[in-house]
């Protein structure tokens, strides 16, 4: 989902009359007398401008400059956090910095891409330096973790919404695409996907978890982990992927309708041992696993030839790889096997941000 560009946000971060950080005039006849509102730019500079370790240029002109690889194809993606939709208004800095990030990264995971660089865009209902500085210490966490150059970006005062923008490189063709599944193939989901979803139940005071189990699901919901090592090595393995963001049921039916499939999922498959554990009852973890969302695991399918394949992949990663079902040729139609055998519409779906 991209944006409409108000401002041109690559290399120098531009001030406009409209676009105010601080205070243009004083509130009140004293504010002469505190110290001065810092400027844009200088809140740029002291939170956002780092070195770059394969930017020609970066922050501090009107555009960024980049030199992709020959043979290469670039990777675009963007996504936006808004408070009061995407986040609490109270969430840690920290944590929503590396997870505005993160976020933006499993996309590129989801396709096969290597992360190169990034931009953001930053609304702010006022100039709070403690915040921006937590809030930077986590975006460039992340960035430096999984190799981003941040290279440009945009701020401006309105309410608190974080918007970033991701380049990643992928060798000429080699992208996982949703288009490429076919019937037979089965299908795959790295990690613990539901846990997030009940971590923001926990936050919404609609289930109480033991200590340990709470701040788990918190974790994954505030800290997501974006697979860019799983979605390297699935070049040429994985026939059609993405990553897992309003719910598994939702995401998967992306697949179908690009690939023209269908598919079957079975409930004796499914990874609900770590939500069991944590202390959600059977139909709330399956309910938080196929339609929870905010997991950003990857949703692949593949060949059944690749199965040792992925199995020795799960064991380098040391990242669960679980077989969930398979896809048919059945156009549109995903059912879910039940344990007694039946084949069920599920009764659950993903999230729509306009539902």
């Amino acid at each position: 989902m991209h944006t409409r560009p108000t401002d041109r946000m690559q290399g120098r971060m531009k001030r406009h009359p409209a676009k105010v950080c601080g205070k243009l005039t004083p509130a009140h006849p004293t504010d002469h007398l505190a110290p001065p509102m810092p400027s844009e730019f200088e809140l740029i500079r002291r939170y956002f401008n780092r070195p770059c370790a394969h930017t020609d240029l970066s922050v501090g002109d009107d555009a960024a400059l980049v030199r992709p690889a020959s043979g290469i194809q670039l990777a675009i993606s963007t996504d936006m956090l808004i408070a009061g939709t995407h986040f609490f208004p109270d969430t840690d800095p920290c944590d929503l910095g590396w997870k505005a990030l993160a976020v933006n990264l499993s996309d590129l995971a989801a396709m096969g891409a290597q992360a190169r660089w990034a931009v953001l865009g930053l609304a702010l209902p006022d100039v709070d330096e403690p915040w921006l500085s937590r809030f930077a210490d986590g975006l460039f966490h992340c960035a430096d973790q999984y190799g981003v150059d941040l290279v440009g970006g945009d701020t401006t005062r309105g309410p608190l919404a974080i918007g970033v923008t991701i380049f990643g490189e992928v060798p000429n063709g080699s992208a996982i695409r949703r288009d490429g599944a076919h019937p037979g193939d089965e299908i795959w989901i790295s990690g613990h996907p539901g846990l997030a979803a009940l971590g923001l139940a926990c936050l919404q005071q609609r289930i109480t978890l033991p200590t340990a189990a709470r701040t788990r699901c918190i974790h994954a919901l505030q800290h997501p982990e974006p697979r860019l090592a799983l979605g390297l090595a699935l070049r040429g393995v994985a026939s059609a992927m993405l990553d897992v963001s309003d719910g598994l049921i939702g995401d998967l039916n992306h697949i179908l309708e690009r690939s023209g499939c269908g598919a079957e999922i079975d409930a004796t498959l499914l990874p609900l041992a770590p939500l069991l554990a944590a202390g959600a009852d059977e139909p709330l973890a399956r309910r938080c696993l196929l339609a929870g969302g905010d997991d950003y695991e990857l949703l692949f399918s593949a060949p059944p030839s690749m199965q040792t394949t992925l199995a020795a992949l799960s064991t380098q990663l040391q990242l669960p790889l679980t077989r969930i079902g398979h896809i048919t040729e059945h156009r549109g139609q995903l059912l879910l096997r039940e344990v007694d055998g039946r084949l069920l519409p599920p009764l659950v779906s993903g999230y729509d941000h306009f539902a």
